[in-house]
């Protein structure tokens, strides 16, 4: 049992919706990991949860499983592709453990799909990328003298007509 003494749930919105997140591209941090042996017995996998951090749908959770010890070949080579996207997103090359890889920001392609077992939709992770760093700010300029022809309209002249340069540098 749990000590619950001082929570009230007067003071706490409730869950309201498990439906999965609509498709799309997520920024996403993973906030826990483990290895949990499969149903057969016969292998383990790598658990990955992970919290959307911004947005309308932040504070959600997405699982990832990568069997990364599995009997079949081809399961195992996704795997180690998948946490070699991951590990190259967050920019952790060389993890010797998976918190390694945890609260570190990256973005994740979402989609939904139906179960096959219960035929609900669920939410599964089909890639990770980096997220792009947020555009530098324009730099100031100086306001073009009265007359002159701005930068991105010279490009425009055919290279006869320059008179501001002898040849255009490549």
């Amino acid at each position: 049992m749990a000590d619950l003494r001082g929570f009230d749930a007067n003071t706490v919105e409730p869950t309201d919706s498990f439906d999965p997140i609509p498709p799309g591209e997520y920024l996403c941090v993973i906030t826990a990991s483990e290895q949990k042996p499969t149903k057969a017995g016969d292998g383990s996998y790598l658990e990955l949860e992970f919290e959307v951090i911004d947005g309308p749908h932040k504070g959600r959770k997405l699982l990832d499983r990568l069997n990364l010890d599995s009997p079949s070949e081809v399961a195992v080579k996704i795997a180690r592709a998948t946490l070699s996207a991951i590990c190259r997103a967050v920019g952790v090359t060389q993890p010797k453990d998976s918190c390694e890889l945890h609260d570190l920001p990256l973005v994740c392609k979402v989609r939904v799909e139906r179960r096959p077992d219960t035929d609900e939709a669920t939410n599964v992770i089909k890639g990770y990328r980096a997220r792009r760093p947020a555009a530098p700010a324009p730099a100031a300029t100086a306001p073009a003298a009265p007359g002159s022809t701005p930068p991105w309209q010279r490009s425009a002249q055919p290279v006869a007509a320059r008179s501001d340069r002898e040849s255009v540098p490549f």
